[in-house]
């Protein structure tokens, strides 16, 4: 059986998802065949309350699709990888959990599309971003086109892509690109942490309020704001509901049981 290309620890609620190709961890069919099906049960299992993608080694959460495999493909190969890129990057970006990208080194093409689908990324000030696609004579093709002025705005992902320069992770941080940076020795803390205090929220609240989001972000204002309501009514029907104001009002740590 061949090596895994994303190893998974689970701990403490939260999973942690390694991309396993080092020095670079480029993305190719098997990463994201993976990931896709990683996605599907993680959905599903509901010791899972938040997950962490980060990738092996100091050099790079992903440096992008992997050139040599993309380079023997057909256009028709080509386009069944795309297909299958796509879907474990929706996948996961709608897993109905908070997901955190933990951004040491590299993050480019293919790398930083996957840290796009995340709700968090997190920095390392070692990281180094950027949709260098132009200059191989390509566009991206995992999202970065829609996903990344949805995030920082046509004029500023325009800029990027269409120079194909990398940043570093304070102008990273500066454009909105990513949510936070810390020193290289702290990432792997801070994200943890994260993780921790997003897994201690009411897990149906959470997923309710995730999906709105990224629901509402490709409809109309009013369709968006009336699947709020619809959501807040779900929520407010909810045991964690009642455990949370009752907290509140006995000045307690409320105690959610994701029912």
């Amino acid at each position: 059986m061949s090596e895994k290309t994303i190893l998974v620890d689970k701990r403490d609620g939260i999973a942690i998802l390694t991309l396993n190709r080092p020095p670079l961890n480029p993305l190719n069919k098997a990463v994201f065949s993976e990931l896709n099906d990683i996605a599907s049960v993680l959905d599903s299992d509901s010791e899972v309350k938040a997950v962490i993608i980060t990738g092996s080694g100091d050099k790079a959460f992903a440096a992008g699709a992997d050139i040599t495999e993309m380079s023997n493909f057909s256009p028709l190969e080509m386009y069944e990888f795309n297909v299958l890129a796509r879907a474990a990057l929706a996948n996961f970006e709608n897993l109905g959990k908070p997901t955190i990208a933990a951004i040491r080194g590299l993050a480019l093409g293919g790398g930083y599309e996957l840290a796009l689908t995340c709700d968090f990324r997190i920095a390392a000030e070692n990281a180094k971003i950027g949709q260098p696609e132009i200059n191989l004579g390509i566009i991206p093709g995992g999202g970065a086109t829609q996903r990344l002025p949805r995030l920082i705005g046509a004029a500023r992902a325009k800029e990027l892509l269409y120079l194909g320069d990398t940043v570093d992770a304070a102008t990273a941080k500066n454009y909105g690109m990513v949510n936070k940076v810390v020193p290289d020795a702290e990432l792997t803390e801070y994200v943890e942490k994260l993780a921790r205090k997003l897994a201690s929220k009411p897990v149906v609240a959470m997923k309710i309020m995730k999906k709105t989001i990224n629901t509402g972000l490709q409809i109309d204002l009013a369709s968006a704001t009336n699947l709020e309501i619809e959501g807040f009514v779900i929520t407010f029907a909810t045991e964690d509901r009642v455990e949370g104001i009752s907290a509140l009002l006995e000045k307690r740590k409320p105690n959610f049981l994701g029912k």
